[in-house]
């Protein structure tokens, strides 16, 4: 088992964390005061990361998103959307996360009148501020924005077009979201035909509260090139006295390298699996399917990227070595630049794992 401590020192890439699922609860309260917003549980600090914890933790996917009126209802302006956006980014360089794809929607913050461009332009101006404060701190992180539209409503299309428009500023890709049962992703073909004819980037929450056929239609239907959790292709994998056997879909997830973005923590609160010992993560892993380890919502679940890894390393043994190799999963795996993630896997991962090693074998010579 390595400990956490160690583990906020090794550089992390994250692919799935929302926006709008990783506000400080004091951050809450004090947006809440400015903004008017009357809506919060309780204004004690503690007590309302308890109660969102409590809210998330129901093994539903619909109930889980029902914690999130009160952060998006206090990230309705812009110096609310600036603010979370530099915050979330100095968190995270604080975790040791050196990238990270963080991913809102826009068309759930124009409740006060600001127009969805002017929700793009707030939160990368907030990364941006976040950026330059953590590498003044000593934690250097690139954070890039993957918009999402969400798949119960009808504005896809309009928040494809929205992220084409501002991919040289930091958008890096498209997404959707939401309860995934009774709201297939083939309603919203037409913004998925948009993103691929602008030579874009497709993630779609697909198999986390519902099956196969999610994974299927987001894939063949609607060109996703990762998959948000994806963890009900465990579904099509069965195991007797010869061994694991991958079911059609399962194969092509693996031999096409097909990304899955997993949540552990988040996919028990939904209830996609009933504890982590009983997650897919694991075994999909020994398979070698391209797995990532992600956060989905800190808040909500009250963890970290770190904390994640703390948490699968107590469960199923994890070294330095696992988790390099999960990080370089994710790093490889980014919307960003070729060259960028040659970069920072090159000149950041693999160098910090190595020194994380080299101090690790000085410790176990000296005891």
């Amino acid at each position: 088992m390595v400990a956490i401590e160690i583990i906020r020192e090794a550089p992390k890439a994250l692919l799935h964390d929302h926006l709008d699922g990783g506000l400080r609860p004091a951050t809450m309260v004090e947006l809440a005061r400015e903004g008017g917003y009357a809506g919060l549980p309780t204004t004690d600090v503690d007590e309302l990361a308890r109660w969102i914890h409590r809210g998330a933790d129901r093994k539903s996917l619909e109930l889980y998103l029902e914690t999130f009126a009160h952060t998006v209802g206090v990230m309705q302006t812009r110096d609310a959307l600036v603010r979370v956006a530099a915050e979330c980014a100095e968190d995270l360089a604080a975790d040791g996360v050196v990238y990270a794809e963080e991913r809102f929607a826009p068309e759930l913050h124009v409740e006060r009148g600001l127009s969805l461009d002017e929700v793009v332009e707030a939160v990368l101006e907030g990364f941006r501020i976040g950026e330059a404060r953590a590498a003044a701190a000593g934690h250097p992180i690139v954070v890039r924005a993957i918009l999402s539209a969400m798949r119960q409503a009808a504005r896809s299309l309009e928040i494809a077009e929205l992220a084409v428009r501002h991919r040289d500023e930091g958008v890096v890709g498209f997404d959707i979201a939401g309860p995934e049962r009774g709201f297939p992703p083939t309603r919203h073909l037409d913004a998925f035909h948009h993103i691929a004819r602008e030579n874009f980037h497709i993630t779609i929450h697909a198999g986390e509260s519902f099956g196969l056929p999610s994974i299927w239609e987001a894939l063949q239907w609607c060109g996703a090139e990762r998959l948000g959790h994806g963890l009900r292709i465990a579904d099509d994998i069965t195991h007797d006295a010869d061994g694991y056997h991958l079911g059609r879909l399962a194969s092509y997830v693996r031999d096409r390298r097909v990304p899955l973005e997993m949540c552990p923590t988040s996919n028990i609160h939904t209830g996609g699996a009933p504890s982590i010992e009983e997650h897919p993560i694991e075994l999909l892993r020994r398979l070698r399917f391209r797995v990532t380890v992600n956060t989905d919502n800190r808040l909500m679940s009250g963890v970290t990227l770190s904390s994640e890894f703390a948490t699968l390393s107590s469960a199923f043994g994890f070294g330095l070595d696992e988790i390099e190799w999960l990080s370089i999963n994710a790093m490889k795996s980014a919307f960003a630049p070729f060259d960028l993630r040659l970069r920072l896997i090159t000149e950041v991962i693999k160098p910090g794992y190595a020194h994380l090693r080299s101090l690790a074998m000085r410790e176990a010579v000296v005891a």
